[in-house]
């Protein structure tokens, strides 16, 4: 999992965590964005084992793509082939109030910049990975219904992952709503791109935030997470 902004709450739930600093990892870059504790937490989530990246490094934040989804290539190498991600977005569609949880259906990256960009490395993945369902149909499935037996609605949106660290002018705003994005934000598309290129299936649940939203979005979040992990559903193949 990848928890984004002021949703690192939800590792407090991980049971028998072990915490490793990302200044402990060698290669891990540190988390400077504010909400972000640069922790990899390992433990179990009820019955399953997981890994949680509490916070993450940005673009913006001076970082090449390739420090970006570090963490995420870490995952993959220990043998990770489902991944969570989490982010904080700000609302295109007028439609999709803050406070509320998005599931993302499809991205529109506008960061300038991809970690696939040079040489492929064969271990990792294909040249050419196909993005068709880099969030993955049958994962958003289950968040629906997950979402619909904890009483919630759960909408699905086009993210558009934007390089900061400026917010958007309003030109900007209305270009991205005429390409298609409901939500924007400075994350989760470089991961996204580095997973699906490792074979890893994507879950992205986007919380439509303003300063004061995080701390009930924390709560609803783990009410769908622990849904994923524990409703008895099948998942496909």
């Amino acid at each position: 999992m990848v928890l984004g902004s002021g949703l690192g709450a939800f590792a407090d739930a991980v049971s028998d965590p072990v915490e490793l600093p990302y200044g402990d990892i060698p290669g891990w870059p540190a988390s400077t964005a504010i909400g972000h504790a640069g922790k990899l937490v390992l433990g179990g989530f009820g019955e399953v084992p997981v890994a949680v990246m509490k916070g993450r490094a940005h673009l913006y934040e001076g970082l090449s793509p390739a420090d970006v989804v570090f963490g995420v290539r870490v995952l993959g190498r220990l043998g990770v082939r489902s991944l969570v991600l989490t982010n904080a977005s700000g609302t295109i569609d007028p439609s999709i109030e803050p406070g509320t949880l998005v599931a993302i259906a499809d991205h529109l990256n506008l960061q300038g910049s991809s970690p696939l960009v040079g040489p492929n490395d064969e271990t990792l993945g294909p040249r050419f990975p196909d993005m068709t369902d880099a969030y993955d149909p049958g994962y958003r499935a289950i968040a629906q219904r997950a979402a619909a037996a904890l009483g919630l609605d759960l909408g699905e949106g086009v993210y558009a992952a934007w390089l900061g660290p400026a917010f958007e002018t309003p030109a900007e705003i209305r270009m991205m709503r005429v390409l298609g994005a409901d939500l924007v934000g400075m994350s989760t598309v470089p991961e996204v791109l580095a997973a699906r290129h490792l074979g890893i299936r994507c879950l992205a649940l986007s919380c439509v935030t303003n300063a004061a939203a995080a701390t009930p979005a924390v709560r609803t979040l783990a009410s769908i997470i622990a849904g994923l992990f524990f409703m008895p559903v099948a998942l496909p193949d």
